[in-house]
């Protein structure tokens, strides 16, 4: 099972991040959730802060934020050193995918939903 971090989870039913946090947890996968707004998403609590984020062996960064709103965590992101990022739909970003190939982690253009779905997650 892959953690998850997915950035942008959202408490609306009617966000993709919001599923995408329901469809981890149907499959199996420890999933973690981070937003400007602390709140909740079928029990998995939605934080916030970055210093409430502790995520031993990461393996996965789902992004469901635009690219000129994911500038502020291109730090964090490599700090939490995850195996992978999934640029979701929307959410893809030349620059910090650069980035991340740089420092060794997979950057990946797809949707999370999709990749779920066909068993390829």
């Amino acid at each position: 099972m892959k953690s998850t971090l997915v950035l942008g989870a959202s408490d609306n039913p009617n966000r993709y991040s919001y599923l995408a946090v329901n469809r981890l947890i149907q499959h199996g996968h420890p999933v973690h959730g981070f937003a400007k707004k602390a709140t909740e998403v079928s029990g998995v609590p939605v934080r916030n802060k970055k210093e409430e984020i502790d995520i031993p062996n990461l393996d996965t960064i789902s992004v469901y934020l635009s690219p000129e709103n994911q500038r502020e965590y291109y730090e964090w992101i490599l700090e939490l050193a995850p195996k992978r990022v999934i640029f979701n739909p929307g959410a893809e970003n030349p620059e910090l995918e650069q980035i991340l190939r740089n420092h060794h982690i997979e950057p990946v253009e797809a949707c999370t939903l999709v990749l779920l779905s066909i068993g390829m997650y």
